[in-house]
């Protein structure tokens, strides 16, 4: 049987050889100890926090209790706690978050990999990876963020890392519990959970529900929030105690549904300095319907005395949206209106609603998209005892195939008293009738080598890539004649990695690393594969309750590419890529934690912890011309957008045996949202802000626990983008309370 500490780290180690750390076949155990008796985890990467720090390279694993702590449900808000990672708000809650690590690029998480239980799950990873769809976070045991060497395992996108995001486990024995939050604007946040497992057989159903009216007001009236169902079942079998061989199948079921009246259209910088949270009468009808599903299967299976494990996996999510938005006014997208309201004083009027427009005015598209993903993945573990050294070697396979699938329509309106008139009705697929598929095969294979105080973490990924764009006549919504035009591409990259730790001294390791970062491109497009070598280089510090993390990074591109989405702005074709050519990203991640237990002698803690991202360096490194928004017009050593140079984190709180009271202070500079060099200009800048937030709990007995959180206490107002279009605000100061029972 497989001790407690072998499974955490072969969970899909599967797809982190790099990262895991090293288990000696004496901590082993033979069948038939109960005590140490546990089912096979295969959706972890990193496992805990303790196994993240023997990882060589730079590894964060949030734990439950993190998690727990504030009980967010904005994922931005939880990995402020991670260095190294670049946020950018869009609606104040987190629901299409925009994530980048290391310069990467950030518009709709399209530029890292996203993982759900080890599982690709953007909705189509390959053809189309911008992330409409995110699990939610309510539902989420643990994250790990992976960076650097350790992240080539993953794939595909190992330019700036990965995020894995661990949802709740089947639990050991019959557990539930139930929490409910409500808050300002008729706010409400409520999960529920109950499983249990026998000898053999476990299972869990959970279910998360979030709603809210929302914190903007639409002029005449109108809701600005959302609704967000989220349902998950599992069930687990697994061998017998006295089994010969060790093995597990765990399945999967999960449906998500997302109803949001969120638009792209935000502000002109005078109507947010008069009215941050106002939005006009032109976006009333902007709505976002949206559902998921997803399905996996994952296989598991030791021999006796485990020097081998297999894990197997077997997985399909389907995605469909339809985002019915304003895009333009009088055949003017609404970024160029907001920037420019001078010249557009006339659409910008009839966008407020302050005066009639003519017929078919205002532009609304129908997004109507279809997405799916599904594969196989399989990984094989063995571990070698050499004389000098342990090998832990890992062999991963993915076999993968997604397509987005668009069939998109425009209607027209006008403004008439304010209000929104149908004119022209548009046909379906009359916009966009169009489809993008990939197809891929990974392979990876790592060992680490740990011998004496040295550790080295060599490991090769090969990807080869499918990619087709298939366009259909937009007025043969059917597709009976065919495609009008078949555009394919194919891709082949070999991705190395090597991570390397030296334990100096018994508190202090020592680590390095270097990778091929790589992107594939869009299907279709003529633009190049993204290039670049990554560096990096620090220690890691453990001593008692203090731990303190300090790693330099370099991102050297050969070839920074860019892609055109409706949530970055502009006029350019939807799906285009531009070269950026050579760029260069150089910074520093720190981080500390410390615990003063038994403070006065009285059972009370001070936990304190803080996280530094300084990134002095993210510049272009050649001159071009794009239409590409976030970039346009590019002088050799401009700054990136979106990249700001300072990004701090720090949390305090105070714990006593039945409560407990935590703040988090966070701090963003100034930071630049079109590429320039020199004085960031006010008309292409998002605010520095301080925002403060804070959670408060009383344990009233051990199974019901009162719960408080405020959210940027200070209420401060901060523009957080000006894209997809204007300045748009980070959520005000926002209270709730409730409550948590536990069976």
């Amino acid at each position: 049987m497989i001790n407690q500490t072998l499974v955490r780290q072969m969970t899909l180690c599967g797809f982190l050889a790099l990262a895991c750390p090293v288990v000696s076949g004496e901590a082993q155990n033979s069948p038939g100890q109960d005590d140490e008796y546990v089912a096979l985890k295969s959706f972890s990467v990193l496992g805990d926090a303790q196994a993240a720090q023997a990882v060589a390279g730079s590894a964060h694993f949030i734990a439950p209790q993190d998690l727990e702590q504030f009980g967010h449900s904005d994922v931005l808000r939880v990995l402020r706690q991670v260095p190294g990672v670049y946020l950018q708000d869009e609606e104040g809650y987190g629901l299409r978050p925009n994530i980048g690590i290391r310069g990467s690029g950030l518009d709709r998480s399209s530029r890292i990999t996203l993982l759900e239980d080890g599982v690709l799950i953007a909705p189509a990873p390959y053809a189309a990876p911008a992330a409409y769809y995110f699990p939610g976070v309510q539902r989420m045991h643990a994250m790990e963020v992976i960076k650097g060497p350790a992240a080539v395992a993953l794939g595909p996108r190992t330019t700036g890392g990965a995020l894995n995001m661990l949802s709740t486990p089947v639990p050991e024995m019959l557990a539930g519990s139930i929490q409910l939050r409500a808050g300002e604007e008729q706010t409400f946040q409520g999960t529920a959970r109950l499983g249990d497992s026998g000898d053999r057989v476990g299972w869990l159903l959970e279910a998360n529900r979030q709603q809210t009216d929302g914190f903007k007001r639409l002029d005449n009236g109108g809701d600005t929030g959302y609704s967000l169902n989220d349902y998950v079942a599992k069930l687990r079998v697994r061998s017998a105690r006295d089994a010969l061989w060790d093995q597990s199948l765990e399945i999967k079921l999960g449906y998500w549904e997302h109803d949001a009246n969120e638009t792209y259209l935000g502000l002109t910088d005078a109507d947010f300095a008069a009215t941050p949270y106002r939005r006009y009468a032109g976006s009333r009808l902007d709505r976002l319907n949206a559902h998921h599903s997803q399905y996996q299967a994952t296989w598991t299976l030791a021999p006796p005395g485990g020097r081998w494990d297999l894990v197997l996996s077997a997985y399909r999510n389907e995605f469909h949206r339809n985002w019915y938005k304003l895009g333009k006014v009088a055949g003017t997208s609404i970024s160029k209106i907001l920037a420019d309201p001078m010249t557009y004083s006339n659409e910008l009027a009839w966008l407020r609603g302050d005066s009639d427009s003519p017929n078919d005015a205002l532009n609304l598209r129908n997004n109507n998209r279809a997405y799916f993903s599904q594969g196989v993945q399989a990984l094989l573990h063995t571990d070698i005892a050499g004389e000098r050294a342990w090998h832990e070697i890992e062999l991963g396979l993915r076999v993968h195939e997604d397509q987005e699938d668009r069939l998109q329509d425009e209607d027209l309106y006008r403004i008439d008293n304010g209000a929104m008139v149908l004119t022209t009705d548009g046909a379906p697929g009359s916009q966009a009738n169009r489809v993008s598929s990939a197809h891929a095969l990974a392979l990876h294979i790592s060992d680490r080598i740990q011998a004496g105080k040295w550790s080295f973490s060599p490991g090769v990924r090969y990807e080869r890539i499918s990619l087709k764009r298939e366009d259909y006549s937009t007025s043969d919504p059917s597709r009976l004649a065919g495609p009008t035009r078949l555009r394919d591409n194919d891709v082949e990259v070999v991705v190395p990695g090597l991570g390397i730790t030296w334990k100096a001294l018994e508190s202090v390791l020592v680590i390095g690393g270097i990778n091929k970062g790589f992107n594939p491109p869009a299907p279709g497009t003529a633009a190049s594969a993204e290039k670049s070598l990554n560096l990096e280089g620090g220690l890691r510090f453990q001593r008692g309750g203090l731990g303190i993390e300090a790693i330099g990074f370099i991102s050297d591109y050969d070839n920074l590419v860019g892609t055109c989405t409706a949530s970055t702005g502009g006029d350019c074709v939807i799906g285009d890529q531009f070269d950026g050519g050579e760029a260069t990203v150089r910074g520093i991640e720190l981080g500390g934690r410390y615990r003063l237990n038994d403070l006065t002698g009285h059972g009370f803690a001070v936990p304190i912890e803080i996280n530094y991202t300084w990134t002095p360096t993210a510049s272009f490194d050649s001159a071009f011309a794009s239409d590409f928004e976030p970039w346009g017009d590019v002088t050799r050593g401009d700054r990136m957008p979106y990249v700001p140079e300072h990004q701090l984190q720090f949390g305090a709180g105070l714990e006593g045996p039945r409560f407990g009271l935590t703040a988090r202070l966070n701090y963003q500079d100034t930071t630049r949202t079109v590429a320039g060099s020199g004085d960031i200009p006010v008309s292409e800048s998002a605010d520095s802000r301080l925002v403060v937030d804070l959670a408060a709990y009383w344990e009233i007995n051990p199974h019901l626990r009162l719960t408080s959180r405020v959210e940027n206490l200070s209420d401060q107002t901060y523009n957080v983008a000006r894209r997809p279009a204007g300045m748009r605000p980070g959520m005000p100061r926002t209270l709730t309370v409730g409550f948590r029972y536990d069976l």
